[in-house]
């Protein structure tokens, strides 16, 4: 559970234990001023962690470490350090039935142990050294910096020095699992520049960090390993991202340690399962397992059984971080939904669509300002769409409430859980209501959904927004003539590209949204996942020509307020500058909301508190008719 600093300028992880029945209340298990997270169970039930917290153990090896370091805390007594590494470790897997315990932190080039890497930090740091070589590709990971620091697997065990078992690529995430009987580590190595599209599983062996098995396929990625309990197979997502001529495409896939095959465990399943990790059965030779899929606004928990049937365990809220019990027979796992914060939860492993039991937790809000509805319309083409309404209190026909349409990020995601930034609550606590729309590229409805938006993010997913905004606003409890649209990320982009085919709305915010695609293409993170998109802007033009706002600036009216981080990848800062500049010198009312620190989203709550009270002064300015009240802070 994560808490607000005394300052309120960042969260802080505090490890809570909940009683698995629900009977006791939960209480603190570790903190630390620094920060606790990531727990596991260690096979003889010790709790392992993440901390940044002091070694306070003087007969232990002192380490410049400046970051995580791994922590076991028994049933009885203090927590201690078992692992620590220059840099940090980011994260780590246990293994069912052993003491082994893998983990990812960086080395540099040229650095073949940790001793190395250490020295090597030291002479960069007493140097005040930063620069980095590049000599392949910078893509690097969501929200870190592209390098030089590389991820590498090790193993760590009971009776001897962390085992290397191998780089994780520069892009690593730190996706590992280890075999039950903890003789077998897997990772996943990044894609590479010359296979910008690929990635490898490799299968270790954890007590030499030889490979035993690598896994891959042209065009595919793998994601959330987990090992069987009897440790003959390893079960993973696998990934067909978008590309010019086919759409994105997910599904499990099972790997066989003993022949290398590779099985696809959910060919008729027409939604996707994911984001979370599966979770097979812990009990040898039964091949259950649970995973989590969008569907429609919800993300279900579902079942497969040995025989390949698919069983729907949850019929509303969005779940995560899924865990089962030893026998088999209970899941826990965290709901939300657009209306609840997250909240642990118990079910059962067997029961369909089932209601689940809620356990004594901390983190229960007081009463919403408003209420949570559903508006449904058939697109332009017949498929059938449906986006989450959040209602402000008193909204009637009488008083009808103004409204905001939040287009979500992605585009591939949907509106089913909650979140806390662009969150529909602290509008209609300002009389707002709030229209969650998925369009095409939407998750949870099928492939269809995935294949009338390949290609267009500006076609479809424009005109499905628009039809859902015109069926909410059918509604006699929401006003027509006071209307705003707001956007973070995919959904910026969708707000600038509205700006340039309506009028209709009376102000725009545009959070880290795409402008200028064919820029975009080049200096994103991602840039080789959108080329293949979109397609080399000097050879295949279409795509840009027709969904790039930048080409249409001229047309753009509407007042419009730009947030954009400064230390953001995914959409660099040079979109929002193009923006303002371009809005600016066309004469169209534009503001800049710049938070230097902050990368694609915004993570500091003193800057979330910000952010919202301008942005909601800036649509009470525009959509209400209000004076303008700048923030006293700016």
């Amino acid at each position: 559970m994560q808490l607000i600093n005394d300052q309120g300028t960042r969260f802080v992880s505090r490890l809570w234990e909940v009683d698995p029945s629900g009977e006791r209340e939960s209480r603190v298990v570790a903190r630390s001023v620094q920060g606790d997270c990531a727990p596991a169970f260690a096979a003889d039930g010790t709790l392992l962690f993440l901390s940044g917290r002091e070694n306070t153990d003087y007969a232990a090896e002192r380490s410049d470490s400046q970051g995580m370091g791994l922590w076991a805390l028994p049933a009885r007594g203090e927590a201690r350090q078992i692992a620590h590494h220059p840099g940090g470790i980011s994260a780590f897997a246990v293994a069912q039935d052993a003491r082994t315990v893998a983990y990812t932190a960086d080395l540099l080039p040229g650095a073949v142990h940790t001793e190395a890497y250490a020295e090597l930090r030291r002479e960069r740091e007493s140097a005040m050294v930063n620069a980095v070589l590049y000599e392949a590709a910078t893509t690097c990971a969501f929200g870190a910096g592209p390098g030089p620091d590389e991820p590498h697997t090790f193993v760590l065990h009971a009776d001897g020095a962390p085992v290397n078992a191998g780089s994780q690529g520069l892009a690593g995430t730190g996706d590992m699992a280890a075999s039950p009987d903890g003789s077998l580590v897997a990772y996943t190595r990044a894609a590479t520049a010359h296979a910008p599209d690929t990635n490898v599983v490799v299968v270790a062996d954890a007590a030499t960090g030889v490979e035993r098995h690598t896994f891959s396929r042209p065009g595919q990625q793998y994601y959330r390993l987990a090992f069987t309990a009897d440790g003959s197979a390893l079960l993973c997502q696998r990934q067909r991202e978008e590309t010019h001529d086919t759409e994105w495409r997910v599904t499990l896939v099972a790997f066989d340690l003993a022949s290398g095959e590779e099985t696809d465990l959910l060919p008729g399943f027409d939604n996707w399962p994911w984001p979370g990790r599966v979770v097979p059965s812990p009990i040898r030779g039964d091949a259950t397992l649970w995973f989590t899929g969008d569907e429609r606004g919800h993300c279900p928990i579902f079942r497969r059984d040995a025989d390949g049937t698919i069983t729907r365990l949850t019929a509303s809220g969005a779940y995560g971080s899924l865990c089962v019990s030893p026998d088999g027979t209970t899941l826990y796992a965290l709901r939300s939904t657009i209306d609840s914060p997250p909240r642990v939860v118990r079910l059962d492993t067997i029961s369909a669509d089932q209601q689940p039991s809620f356990l004594r937790a901390p983190g229960v809000l007081a009463p919403l300002p408003g209420t949570l509805a559903e508006v449904h319309v058939e697109a332009d083409d017949g498929f059938p769409l449906r986006a989450w309404l959040a209602l402000p209190e008193g909204a009637s026909a009488e008083r009808p409430a103004p409204l905001i349409i939040a287009p979500h990020g992605g585009p591939q995601t949907s509106w089913g859980a909650w979140t806390w930034l662009w969150n529909p609550w602290p509008f209609a606590a300002r009389g707002y209501a709030v229209l969650l729309p998925d369009p095409a590229l939407s998750t949870g409805y099928g492939q269809r959904m995935q294949e009338r938006g390949r290609g267009q993010y500006g076609g479809q997913p424009y005109r499905d927004l628009i039809a859902l905004t015109d069926a909410a606003l059918a509604r006699d409890d929401l006003d027509a003539t006071r209307t705003g649209l707001v956007g973070w990320s995919y959904g910026g982009y969708l707000a600038n590209r509205a700006a340039t085919l309506t009028d209709r709305f009376k102000a725009i915010v545009t959070h880290a949204g795409m402008w200028n695609l064919e820029v975009f293409q080049n200096d994103t993170d991602m840039h080789a996942y959108f080329r293949k998109i979109f397609g080399d802007p000097r050879t295949q033009r279409e795509r840009y020509e027709a969904n790039s706002p930048h080409f249409h600036a001229a047309k753009v009216t509407t007042p419009t307020m730009i947030v954009h981080g400064g230390k953001d990848r995914r959409v660099p800062m040079g979109q929002a500058l193009g923006l303002h500049s371009d809005l600016l010198r066309l004469g169209t009312p534009v503001s800049f909301l710049h938070f230097p620190d902050e990368g694609h989203g915004i993570g500091a709550p003193n800057h979330i508190r910000l952010m919202y009270e301008t942005v909601l002064n800036f649509l009470d300015h525009h959509v209400l008719g209000q004076e303008w009240r700048r923030p006293g802070l700016l």
